[in-house]
């Protein structure tokens, strides 16, 4: 795998977008979702996708999850360039390299709650390690509710569950689709201490879509996307400095729009 020199300390490249470029329609109807983005996501490291509707972000994320096959250009996670694989292999490197935690939970609602975080286990075959998910569970705080079905559970509990689903089978990288969309602002915080402390303490790797500069200041790094392409970053972001690139950038559109 790709590794760069950052300081004393050399970090892996988790994922990598190379020249990602992708339409949708054609002719004057085409819209370029994205428009030649390059970026390397880092191993070990919280970085949030940030930008107004329809910059692009979501579409980033699902090319680089293999969720979406991208016009042109590269996506590689782990070392593995995804245009190369076939279906069969896209579904196995999504189920063992990738974990994902979406707005709307998606936990299959008449299976318990450790039947849902080991749901992608399962399906591979795979047995658990026990000592990892014991592990997991408890730093989530979900063990008083391993047995209750999802209708049973907060809108932040189920959350955490598929936040635990997402780590249970050690991905390299876990994508995060607007997982605070759906929360009140206490859930939210759990939600996202949780995410944190999985970088810090469990070494994962994440990367989240947001539109929220309170989400945003958990991560370690910021990516600022406009009209599909990359156009500024923030380091050991706050939420001031986030709410100030933020009104930046629209109104950098506003001009775009007005010019």
């Amino acid at each position: 795998m790709t590794e760069q020199s950052t300081g004393e300390a050399t970090q892996r490249v988790a994922a990598r977008a190379q020249d990602l470029t992708k339409f949708y329609g054609k002719g004057e109807a085409e819209v370029r979702a994205l428009d030649g983005v390059t970026v390397d996501l880092m191993t070990g490291e919280f970085t949030a996708i940030m930008g107004p509707s329809g910059s692009g972000k979501s579409t980033l994320m699902h090319c680089l999850a293999a969720l979406d096959t991208p016009t042109a250009g590269e996506a590689v996670v782990d070392g593995t360039s995804l245009s190369r694989l076939k279906d069969k292999d896209l579904t196995t490197l999504r189920r063992e390299k990738v974990g994902f935690v979406f707005q709307s939970f998606n936990l299959v609602p008449t299976l318990s709650a450790e039947e849902n975080i080991l749901l992608p286990l399962s399906l591979a075959g795979r047995k658990p390690d026990r000592e990892w998910f014991d592990q997991v569970v408890d730093a989530v705080g979900l063990r008083p509710r391993l047995g209750h079905r999802p209708a049973q559970m907060s809108g932040g509990q189920q959350q955490r569950v598929a936040c635990a689903r997402a780590l249970v089978s050690k991905p390299s990288i876990v994508f995060a689709d607007e997982p605070t969309g759906n929360l009140d602002s206490t859930s939210s915080a759990e939600v996202l201490s949780f995410l944190r402390r999985s970088v810090d303490e469990f070494g994962q790797t994440v990367v989240m879509v947001t539109h929220d500069p309170v989400a945003a200041s958990y991560t370690d790094r910021i990516l600022f996307l406009a009209d599909g392409k990359i156009v500024d970053e923030l380091r050991e972001p706050d939420r001031d400095a986030i709410l100030d690139k933020m009104a930046s950038l629209q109104d950098a559109a506003i001009a775009k729009v007005a010019g």
